[in-house]
């Protein structure tokens, strides 16, 4: 069965961005989602007023994730999904640092508190379950990136020996040469790199895109890698956010 995903860094609400502040760009988020329509969606920097916009434009959708900070507000890693398709069987969150289950906690060189949202969704014909991890590892902290990728990848590990399928997206905040992409690699499968399909996908609203990809969809092996793309696309002139969206067709087993 193939499934449509999609890793898609919104920015943040920040006025100083003028003319590509959230409410300006709204809708171009929402149009390059309705157009691919993904199954999920592992969103990243969406902060409470922005998700509950998408809550509204995007009513096939449900999404689940908290807060990054200690009140469990702040930036969301919230992942959204087609609640006519798949029911929620378990959801969790924890934090990327030495107490992963401490609202706020934070580590190592870590910036900024940093999380990690996964599901455990199944289709409601109860034919296909899979578990989907949304993350956005930190922007400073080189240390933080690589033990932060160790403990997504110890998390994940219990489900993927189960035979479950299991995707992985976010913003790593590092190039695919970086140690935690390449720890990563050696486990998973990088979407974009299976089908050649990389490049930049922070772009700073220019168009031009600044080294190589940030962005990624992992997958297990058990999930096959149909199509891998970066859209670079504008809507009405604008682009949706200071990355590129990222998608994946994947082919998850039947059971």
């Amino acid at each position: 069965m193939n499934i449509d995903v999609m890793s898609f860094n919104l920015r943040y609400w920040n006025k100083a961005d003028g003319p590509n502040a959230w409410p300006n760009r709204r809708s171009a988020v929402v149009s390059v989602i309705q157009r691919f329509a993904p199954l999920v969606m592992g969103t990243q920097e969406g902060l409470p007023e922005m998700l509950a916009d998408l809550d509204t434009d995007l009513p096939d959708y449900a999404r689940i994730g908290r807060g990054r900070g200690s009140d469990e507000a702040d930036e969301f890693c919230a992942i959204y999904y087609r609640r006519d398709v798949l029911e929620l069987i378990a959801e969790g969150q924890f934090w990327l640092s030495t107490t992963p289950e401490v609202p706020g906690s934070r580590s190592w060189d870590s910036s900024l508190p940093r999380i990690c949202t996964w599901g455990h969704f199944r289709t409601k014909d109860e034919e296909l379950e899979f578990v989907m991890f949304n993350t956005h590892l930190d922007h400073e902290g080189e240390d933080a990136r690589r033990l932060g990728a160790e403990l997504l990848w110890e998390r994940m590990r219990p489900f993927v020996e189960r035979g479950l399928p299991c995707i992985l997206t976010g913003d790593f905040n590092c190039e695919p040469q970086s140690i935690p992409i390449q720890f990563l690699r050696e486990r998973l499968t990088d979407a974009l790199e299976d089908k050649g399909a990389g490049g930049a996908t922070f772009h700073g609203f220019s168009g031009v895109g600044v080294g190589g990809w940030i962005d990624y969809i992992f997958v297990s092996a058990n999930v096959g890698v149909v199509s891998a793309e970066v859209i670079r696309d504008k809507v009405d002139g604008r682009f949706p956010s200071d990355h590129y969206p990222i998608r994946a067709r994947l082919e998850l087993p039947v059971k």
